[in-house]
């Protein structure tokens, strides 16, 4: 049945991330949603035991440590609730799973620090209590039981953009609530048809999980490369021709692959302008999990790595680790300190066990957490709960914020006195996005034209400009420039190093009171980060 829910949510992974409005319009829902599943049923096969609760318990596990983002964590909390609803038993009934999805319901609001209606949990909680009724009326359907709370997650889904305006004003319902219906949907498509793999373009998960190995494997048996970067990241659309992209791949480089379907594509190239590949393929779908690596200093890393297996890491008192996207981000935390650095930021929200691992391999008890973005903050309160070490979460929602906290780390220091000083360092960061618009949409009262590029301020979207530098320049007008004495300009990887100085120059001309830096942050997406102190 979650085999099933999860391929029916593959298919609609794309519609799902179209709509992605809420808490950020990041487009990424689906996406997180369905590398959660995909990891749920990796556990999944590896279980011997056939009982319902082994099953759900390693289902559980296997969402706990795969989730990515807000929604995969939620999503994770509504498949412990279901767990923890059918601990020891061999079967489910139609009763035994109501009462498991009125647990999920529970655990996952409580998951939540502040819940929001209008989201996945109002659907879930709608759902389960529909669940409940039906299975108080008659007790012995399952079909019945899913029907009633799959019903009702279309409707409470339908319902969304009166209880959450800004959904109200895009247009569109919760993403989240959407791909939890999908889900839904999927069980009752399984219960009425007894077929595994819906009807759609997409293979069997188990097939899938199979390629992706086997391309894994391809990938890291490549010989020696003319090329810079290596290049990977996920493409999600309509009608993709894999045929074009490798066509086009190979234009700007060697050792590709590209695997999927019509889809859902993964990519890998080795290239001198990984800008140019992702350029290529934002115009024919959306792309995720992006990932771009140095290929020489990932040889360099290949070799210590096995280094350290035989001399052991220099223990410290307090490690910390830090989460950022690209190499200039990464050479940047590494020159101030970190101990250890996890790939990861918007639109590649990296999962509780990428974050456990690296916690677990510093060589130190003691571990301070760096998330450096809100959608990776409830992840890592996942990772806290899994490991003996004391570690303690400054919850950095940005990477600005980041690298102020990382400064005023003082390795003299006890923890609670550096978690004190960090907190109260990255208070004193505001910070601006700037990336490109998907769609066309208003948000807060701001219409915004697919294409434009858009400025956001301290997590909430401010500005649509023409171009990233129109964007950065009317974002700061949103700041108390009066009050700040330092801007720092961390530019991406699609943005070249002039125009990021030319931007510069400007604002020392208008901000005459503020030293302004510039840094090569790597980033991919966002053209500028900046740092305002």
């Amino acid at each position: 049945m979650f085999a099933t829910a999860t391929a029916w949510l593959e298919c609609h992974v794309e519609s799902i991330n179209a709509i992605n409005v809420f808490p950020v319009p990041d487009g990424d829902t689906g996406t997180n949603m369905y590398l959660t599943m995909r990891s749920t049923l990796e556990e999944a096969y590896r279980v011997d035991d056939d009982g319902v609760g082994a099953m759900l318990a390693a289902m559980s596990k296997g969402a706990l440590m795969g989730a990515r983002g807000n929604s995969g964590v939620i999503l994770s909390q509504i498949i412990r609730g279901l767990a923890c609803a059918a601990e020891e038993r061999q079967h489910l009934d139609a009763r035994g799973l109501a009462a498991g999805l009125v647990k999920a319901a529970d655990t996952a609001y409580k998951a939540v620090s502040q819940p929001v209606e209008g989201t996945i949990l109002t659907v879930m909680r709608e759902a389960a209590a529909a669940a409940q009724g039906e299975a108080q009326r008659d007790g012995q359907d399952i079909l019945a039981v899913v029907a009633s709370a799959t019903e009702a997650a279309r409707e409470a889904v339908a319902k969304t953009p009166t209880l959450l305006p800004v959904l109200a004003e895009a247009g569109v319902v919760d993403a989240g609530g959407q791909g939890l219906y999908v889900m839904l949907e999927g069980f009752l498509r399984y219960l009425k048809g007894g077929e595994e793999t819906p009807a759609g373009p997409l293979a069997a998960p188990e097939a899938i999980g199979h390629d992706w190995l086997m391309v894994t494997s391809q990938m890291h048996r490549v010989g020696d490369s003319l090329y810079g970067y290596c290049t990977e990241f996920l493409v999600c659309g309509h009608n993709l021709r894999s045929d074009d992209i490798e066509r086009r791949m190979l234009e700007l480089g060697d050792s590709v692959l590209v695997v999927g379907d019509e889809s859902l594509l993964r990519v890998h190239v080795h290239t001198d302008d990984p800008g140019a590949a992702m350029s290529y393929c934002t115009a024919i779908g959306f792309i995720s999990q992006v990932k771009v690596d140095n290929i020489q200093a990932q040889a360099e890393q290949f070799l210590a790595f096995h280094e350290r297996q035989q001399v052991a890491a220099p223990p410290v008192d307090i490690a910390t680790v830090a989460v950022v996207a690209g190499e200039g981000m990464e050479r940047l935390f590494r020159s101030m300190g970190a101990t250890a650095i996890v790939e990861g930021g918007p639109t590649m929200n990296p999962s509780a066990r990428q974050l456990l691992e690296a916690i677990e391999q510093c060589p130190a008890d003691r571990v301070v957490l760096l998330p450096n973005d809100k959608n990776i903050v409830m992840a890592a309160g996942q990772a806290l709960s899994m490991t003996p070490k004391e570690v303690r979460l400054v919850k950095t929602t940005s990477v600005p914020q980041g690298v102020a906290a990382l400064l005023a780390f003082s390795p003299t220091e006890d923890l609670e006195a550096n978690v004190e000083a960090m907190e109260e360092a990255r208070a004193g960061v505001r910070t601006v996005e700037v990336t490109r618009a998907i769609r066309t949409t208003s948000i807060g009262g701001l219409r915004i034209r697919e294409g434009q590029c858009i400025a956001v301020v301290d997590g909430e979207l401010r500005v649509a400009r023409k171009t990233s530098e129109a964007a950065v320049k009317v974002a700061l007008g949103h700041l108390p420039m009066e009050e700040v004495s330092l801007l720092t300009l961390y530019y991406g990887a699609d943005t070249r190093e002039a125009e990021a100085r030319a931007l510069a120059g400007e604002l020392r001309r208008r901000h005459p009171q503020c030293d302004v830096e510039v840094v090569y942050g790597g980033q991919p997406h966002y053209y500028y980060i900046v740092s305002a102190e």
